[in-house]
């Protein structure tokens, strides 16, 4: 019983370190606590007495973002989701930011944690994921698979939250280059209505330049990619040069999220940007917009990382 009561609301810490780069990944949701670079904090993480704040870190499968009504139709069945956000009637973030995930290996700088979602109401079907993350020379890198380990295949969708952070630059002295030169249109429980191009738009952040008083919380398509690898990466910068951090994704990742914080409240309020790497757009279990079919056996594979840089 002491144990269960001095337990972190985050539950089990597990840090890497190497090459002057340390995370801290949790047992609670399987995500990124805080990360850190020769001993300067990137990732607006939080404490581990805290309950996660605002999603922070946090891995959201098998589905990211918002579910309109947490009602959607796939093959033969009509299903309901429980309305994980009640205020705008929709299931957000998936099902496993909230459980404790098994810790699997572990080393000096990697660990490889897991959890078997079992079926249930809403999604009837089984799912087995595992990420292992790991630091290096390179910065922090994050390697995710998930498995449909039942008979029938399963729709999917996957993201990750980090809120990034540059030391002692503002939000709107930020500096901030997205690669996608569409941008979903959001109605006011900010589900999709539609897509735009961003060229000659407040929202054309293809070229980089500072975020100033632009409230942003949506997501960006037609990615450009990069010619080697087909990935693509989000940069934030300080306004003199002085520093800056790159979240790459691999070409599994078609969509950047990019949050300012501005309905977070206190010290969190505009304090850094999320920007999450994402397969889908938000209600893709109802548009069907690049979501993934999983066929029973069939596993799913992407990485992503943090790249602190100038």
């Amino acid at each position: 019983m002491e144990n269960d009561v001095a337990r972190p609301p985050s539950g089990a810490q597990w840090t890497i370190a190497a090459d002057g780069h340390e995370a801290v990944i949790v047992e609670v949701g399987g995500g990124l606590r805080s990360y850190r670079c020769a001993g300067v904090d990137l990732v607006d993480g939080y404490a581990a007495d805290e309950v996660c704040p605002g999603s922070a870190g946090q891995v959201l499968a098998p589905w990211p973002n918002r579910i309109r009504d947490g009602a959607y139709t796939f093959g033969e069945r009509s299903l309901q989701l429980d309305l994980s956000e009640p205020s705008r009637h929709t299931a957000i973030h998936g099902l496993v930011n909230w459980v404790r995930w098994e810790l699997l290996e572990e080393s000096a700088d990697a660990v490889t944690i897991g959890y078997d979602l079992p079926p249930q109401p809403g999604y009837p079907w089984a799912l087995r994921l595992r990420s292992r993350w790991s630091v290096g020379a390179g910065g922090l890198r994050a390697e995710h698979e998930v498995t449909n380990t039942g008979a029938e295949a399963a729709p999917f969708g996957f993201s990750v939250h980090p809120y990034l952070r540059l030391p002692g630059v503002p939000v709107d002295q930020t500096l901030l280059r997205v690669p996608g030169r569409s941008r979903v249109l959001l109605d006011a429980r900010l589900l999709p209505v539609g897509a735009t191009a961003v060229a000659g738009t407040e929202y054309d952040f293809t070229e980089p330049r500072p975020i100033g008083d632009a409230v942003l919380d949506l997501a960006f398509g037609d990615v450009v990619r990069d010619d080697d690898d087909g990935g693509s990466a989000v940069t934030l910068a300080a306004p003199d040069g002085s520093a800056a951090l790159h979240i790459w994704a691999d070409r599994e990742f078609g969509w950047w999220q990019v949050y300012t914080g501005d309905t977070l409240t206190g010290e969190r309020f505009r304090r850094s940007v999320a920007v999450e790497p994402m397969t889908c757009p938000a209600d893709a279990f109802r548009s069907g917009k690049d979501l993934i079919t999983l066929k029973p056996g069939a596993s799913w594979r992407g990485v992503w990382g943090l790249r602190p840089g100038v």
